[in-house]
């Protein structure tokens, strides 16, 4: 028999020399080695496997096969590169040597739906041996990792939290002091005014004064608004004050802000990420060893 390329072959063997049957969903290739003269099987993986690989593997097993070609019925030859899940949908050629194999490979379509049943399960099978055998120590490890972090994070924290405990009250002193000290102007001013009218001058000469008084104080309060954007409310203003004092006393103190929220940042990650892995682990590792990581 002579190919399309020309090559000439000394025998034709029937297919029953190279049988292709599906075990557990994968096809199964089994043809009889030339120089050891026994039957070999070879189960490959149609999706992942070429036929490069394929005769690769032939030849590996026999050291005495010096050719390995597959070739189309219709004698051209087929691609190293091409996957066995596109050759085995059609009848070809299996050329060891000198002898070409007639392979008529079974219909998928047709395989028992036992084959695709147990396929599933194998697959659910491997799914729960990885689990069993991996997701653990993974997680376990993982776990480790975040809680070294977690303790290397708080140690660089302790400092700066204890440093900004003595900013925050140093800075809410100097808050409240000033809060204090405009209620005492106020206060001092509503007196002034109430003894400058019933005392000194009269409500016709004060009424002028108050006006002026009452519009600066509006032109103060759209100042502010000018220039922080905000409408003087009491709880803004406070705290927008309690921020100032904040940043000065920061910034004699060395206290760097930035790199604080920074490592708050990163401490609030490394948490979320110790809660969400250790949602699946109450459900697969021993409780003495949480307890002990705790």
């Amino acid at each position: 028999w002579r190919g399309r390329e020309g090559a000439r072959y000394s025998t034709l063997v029937p297919s029953d020399e190279v049988t292709v049957n599906y075990r557990h969903g994968l096809p199964v290739i089994t043809l009889m080695l030339p120089t050891r003269s026994e039957r070999c099987q070879f189960t490959v993986k149609p999706v992942v496997t070429t036929v490069g690989a394929f005769l690769q593997d032939v030849q590996r097993e026999d050291k005495g096969i010096e050719r390995a070609e597959v070739f189309a019925t219709d004698g051209s030859k087929v691609s190293d590169a091409t996957l066995m899940e596109v050759l085995l949908m059609n009848d070809f050629k299996l050329v060891i040597n000198n002898t070409a194999y007639s392979v008529s490979p079974p219909v998928k379509d047709k395989l028992s739906s036992e084959h695709a049943t147990e396929m599933e399960d194998i697959k659910c099978l491997v799914h729960r041996l990885f689990v069993a055998l991996h997701l653990e120590d993974h997680q376990i490890r993982k776990e480790r990792e975040l809680l070294q972090k977690l303790d290397h994070l708080k140690g660089e924290l302790l400092p700066l939290e204890q440093m900004k405990a003595r900013i925050m009250d140093s800075a809410d002193a100097k808050t409240s002091r000033l809060l204090w000290v405009g209620l005492a102007l106020m206060s001092t001013q509503g007196g002034a005014l109430a003894w400058l009218t019933w005392w000194v001058y009269s409500w016709d000469i004060m009424e002028p004064v108050t006006y002026f008084i009452t519009y600066g104080s509006a032109m103060a309060f759209y100042a502010y608004f000018v220039l922080t954007k905000q409408d003087y409310i009491y709880p803004h203003a406070k705290d927008r004050q309690f921020l100032h004092y904040f940043y000065r006393k920061s910034k004699k103190q060395h206290f760097n802000v930035e790199r604080y929220n920074k490592l708050k940042d990163d401490l609030a990650e490394a948490e979320e990420s110790l809660r969400r892995l250790r949602q699946p682990l109450h459900l697969r590792l021993p409780i003495q060893e949480i307890s002990d990581k705790d």
